[in-house]
């Protein structure tokens, strides 16, 4: 089955290999849903007839569930535990510590041809320490504002959903292709904003003022949209049977957008808390 999804595409290649060395489940004279029949496995087997091959279950829509809430209870633990043990002056480090180990950790999970959930819970953690370090100095400036960007975060996730689900906003192949694109610009930007801001140089797309809204604005709509893709991809993945491990790769999806998405409402939030 095709996808116009690279990483999903990556992904299916190495379902078909699995199903191609006989690790796929499939049913009784070969229908899909049920184990295999092999000599081995119940029956009898003819002289130098190989052994039945393990059977693989499918992911599902409640494995990505589980798997999500899972890593969303280990990085908010995470970032509890980074709140109250990290010193007020060791706050900058871990944060910015947090964020470097973090970005290699999602580097090498998005390129990597295999599911790990050791790396997917490890980037969890670090993720925690990094999201607990951006929100105890945000909520030591103005007070009550993470709780309103974490009510925000999730009410815009769950509109995403019913969206999705009532096929309002679609992931066609041309809405994936722009995505992408759009994405890995936005990424390219706020990199070399960094960079500059290294420098001394203030481009002013995070400073208060009204590019900076405009450009929290826009970070705010494509992290919102970047859900479609991680749905597609749950969608995806279930219809073409990958592995039930790969549910750690669909739930780090989300887990990804959720922190960007958090990060952007409270850098908003925080430009209309500025002049208190």
């Amino acid at each position: 089955m095709k996808t116009s999804n690279p990483v999903l595409a990556r992904l299916g290649q190495a379902a078909e290999r699995e199903r191609a060395a006989g690790y796929a489940p499939t049913g009784p004279y070969g229908q899909p849903g049920y184990p295999q029949q092999y000599p081995g496995a119940g029956y009898p087997a003819a002289p130098g007839y190989p052994a039945a091959p393990p059977t693989v279950t499918p992911m599902s829509l409640d494995d990505v569930v589980v798997k999500t809430v899972m890593l969303l209870g280990i990085l908010a633990a995470s970032a509890a535990a980074a709140w109250v043990l990290v010193p007020d002056a060791l706050v900058g480090v871990a944060w910015i510590g947090a964020a470097v180990v973090g970005l290699v950790l999602g580097m090498v999970i998005s390129f990597s041809r295999m599911a790990n959930p050791a790396l997917v819970i490890t980037y969890a953690v670090v993720e925690g320490v990094f999201v607990g370090m951006v929100s105890k100095a945000f909520e030591s400036l103005y007070d009550g504002i993470v709780l309103q960007a974490t009510t925000a975060t999730f009410g815009v996730f769950f509109l995403m959903a019913v969206l999705y689900k009532a096929r309002v906003i679609r992931a066609t192949p041309k809405f994936v292709r722009g995505m992408i694109a759009v994405m890995v610009g936005l990424f390219a930007v706020m990199l070399i904003n960094l960079v500059l801001a290294l420098f001394g140089v203030n481009t002013g797309l995070r400073d208060g003022s009204p590019l900076a809204i405009g450009f929290s604005l826009v970070c705010i709509v494509v992290a919102s949209l970047s859900f479609i893709l991680s749905f597609h991809e749950v969608e995806e993945g279930v219809r073409m049977g990958l592995p039930q491990r790969y549910s750690w790769v669909a739930a780090f999806g989300i887990l990804v957008s959720l922190v960007w998405l958090y990060i952007e409402i409270l850098r908003l939030l925080s430009y209309f808390q500025g002049d208190d």
